[in-house]
This record gives C-alpha cells, structure tokens and sequence, in this order.
C-alpha cells in the first residue's frame, strides 16, 4: 500500500521496517477503532500492546507519531487509486473530473464507514499534520499538471496566473475534501461533487 513520503517518517524512530513498528501501528489501528484517537494515550496502548511506553517510545515519539504512520498509510491509497484514475482520463477536462469525484467518493468511503480514520484525519487536518499537508500538496501540484496541460491543448484559459487557478480550485473544492467539511456534505455526493466539478470546468473554459 501507498503511503506518502514526506510523512512516513514524522516522528518515527528507529529501522523504519523494523517489525515491532508495524505491531505497534496495527494495534494502535485497533484501539482507536474501539476508544477513537482523542480518548487514547500512549499509556493506553502501551498496556494494551503489552510493552512499557518508554519501548513505544524508541519507535514513536508521540501518539501523534502514530496516527501519522495510519494517517499516511490511508491517505497514501487515496493517491494511489486517484493516480490511476487520472492516468485513465483521456483529456485535461476527463482528468480533473476524474481527480475530484475520485477523491470525493474514496473519502466518503474511507473516512465515514471506519469512525477511527475520521477521527485521526480530522486531527490531522484541524493541527495540520505533515500527513495531511503533503497530501494537500500532492493533490495541488497533479491538478496545477493537469490545468498546464489542458492550456497547452487549447482545453483551458491562459489569462488566470495557474497556481492562482489551482488554489482557487483546491478551496472551491473544500467542502468534499476535507473530512471536517465533508461531514456535512455525504448526502451532495457524488451529485454535489460532481456540480462543483463542472462548475470549476466552466471557469477554466477558453
């Protein structure tokens, strides 16, 4: 599974393989489905694990630490199913249509039926956790990409500064991206999503 680079390592210690880390990560999983991210401890899961905090500790400094290796690890598959979904489309117009109902559907799905990853994804967009934010990131830097191309294929306006047009997008877009946002809004997707989609296709028309 995918996780994303400029975050699996925040507040990690140690061999980033090493086998304790991933039974640490796993039970960690575990527990917050059970009790949720903000009502667990270190202490918590150290004496649900069977190890001391201070053993935990050589391989996370944080319980932060932790929710970044789960948090990583999810959004990490959202980007690999909306790379290959993007891959697909067959125009800038197709790709970015592709990247965001993509990116609204998965969320909805991965964030909404598992309470413990919306929990850990909420905390990490309201403290802007380096998981979140490279995602954010990544996210912008496909979707700047994609408006270059369809610029270059005639798709698109030229007149609007791009990375002034990949913000603007990125924050219309909100709403059923980030999962304190989404909450209120299941019920507009994919129908809402999709409205939202065509509307910013609209603004980038020639």
């Amino acid at each position: 599974m995918s996780v994303l680079k400029a975050s699996a390592a925040a507040g990690q210690r140690g061999p980033v393989d090493h086998d304790i880390r991933s039974q640490i990560v796993e039970a960690a999983d575990e527990h917050f489905s059970h009790y949720g991210y903000g009502k667990t401890t270190v202490a918590d899961l150290a004496k649900a694990i069977g190890f001391s905090k201070a053993y935990i500790y050589k391989f996370f400094d944080s319980k932060q630490a932790i929710g970044e290796a789960i948090c990583a690890r999810c959004l990490g598959s959202i980007m690999e199913t909306v790379d290959e979904a993007v891959a697909g489309g067959k125009s800038a117009t197709d790709k970015i249509r592709r990247l965001f109902n993509t990116i609204s559907a998965l969320s909805v799905e991965l964030f909404f039926s598992d309470r413990k990853l919306y929990d850990i994804a909420a905390y990490s967009c309201a403290e802007r956790w380096p998981s979140s934010e490279a995602y954010v990131a990544r996210v912008e830097a496909m979707l700047t990409a994609i408006i270059r191309e369809g610029r270059e294929a005639g798709e698109f306006e030229r007149k609007t500064p791009i990375d002034e047009a990949a913000r603007a997008i990125m924050m219309a877009f909100q709403p059923f991206m980030n999962p304190m946002m989404l909450q209120y809004n299941l019920d507009a997707v994919p129908d809402g999503a999709n409205e939202v989609v065509s509307l910013v296709l609209r603004s980038l028309a020639p």
